[in-house]
């Protein structure tokens, strides 16, 4: 069993969007009972108000794995670099920590726009990769820009060590994430990405490569998903990190340290079936159960 890494986040800045209100004790929904999430940090607030609906170890810094990929995407996008830019997958974007495989073959050339796609949808690490190879001053100087625009919105129990997520040193915790999925949902680029279901990619003149969305519940028709990452290594077992609208209510969703193939998505599908029941099918104004998160934070 992997260690959960627990540690008190420091308050997050307090100018920009509402504050996030964990529900007292005495304000529970008694009427329905909370869901039982099997993820060992969770977090679900109401993205309007900023209003915790549901917190477990929020607090708790952990790996996040290619959650990572949101950050590597907003900083993509404010380099406002040509989308259109062809680049080359090399031996540099080769996964030498953990050898995860991958079906972009070295020599491959892509646009950055189907990069990102990619790095989005499908979670590639070779995408993610080269996209930060290919930033102004390669690599290095974009995993800096990744951890300024972390403080910038106030991610500050999180830090960054690659564009990727292969590496353990990538890590936030529950009530930053909302943060990432809050402010990277304002892109529409990453909306689009990260939500389709499918992507066909021409190789050369040969073939064609198929990649398909690493979430499955992305296209269900009991879903409306307007934001949706995952992420898997070891070290942080499985994540998900999603934006949607259940029982009409706009709210961010995210499981970290699921372990088992179906957790997250069971996990999920507990929260959307409770906020429904909660909810009364179209009243978004239940109050919900909070555990473990005991203090106010700020969404910028």
């Amino acid at each position: 069993m992997r260690n959960l890494f627990v540690v008190v986040v420091t308050a997050l800045l307090t100018a920009g969007a509402p504050p996030v209100h964990a529900a007292p004790a005495e304000s529970r929904n008694s009427e329905v009972a909370e869901p039982k999430i099997r993820s060992n940090a969770a977090l679900v607030l109401d993205q309007q108000s900023g209003e915790v609906l549901y917190g477990k170890n929020a607090q708790a810094i952990v790996p996040i794995a290619s959650i990572t990929k949101l950050m590597t995407a907003m900083v993509v996008l404010d380099a406002n670099l040509d989308p259109g830019e062809k680049i080359l997958i090399t031996k540099a974007d080769i996964d030498s920590l953990r050898g995860s495989p991958s079906r972009l073959r070295v020599g491959t050339v892509l646009t950055r726009d189907d990069l990102l796609r990619l790095a989005l949808m499908a979670s590639e690490n070779r995408a993610a990769s080269a996209l930060a190879r290919n930033y102004p001053g390669g690599a290095d100087s974009f995993v800096r820009a990744m951890n300024l625009k972390a403080q910038r919105i106030g991610m500050n129990g999180s830090h960054f060590a690659d564009a990727t997520g292969l590496s353990s040193r990538n890590v936030s915790t529950a009530e930053d994430l909302a943060v990432l999925v809050r402010s990277a949902h304002a892109y529409p680029k990453i909306r689009e990405y990260s939500t389709a279901i499918s992507y066909s990619v021409s190789v050369g003149s040969k073939y064609h490569l198929d990649f398909f969305n690493t979430n499955r519940l992305v296209g269900s028709d009991s879903w409306d998903i307007g934001l949706s990452k995952t992420g898997f290594i070891n070290e942080a077992g499985r994540c998900l990190v999603m934006q949607a609208t259940l029982a009409g209510r706009a709210v961010i969703i995210v499981l970290l340290d699921s372990w088992g193939r179906l957790t997250r998505i069971g996990d999920a599908n507990r929260i959307r079936k409770w906020l429904e029941l909660a909810s009364g099918r179209g009243h978004a104004s239940a109050s919900g159960a909070v555990a473990g998160a005991q203090r106010s934070v700020v969404l910028r």
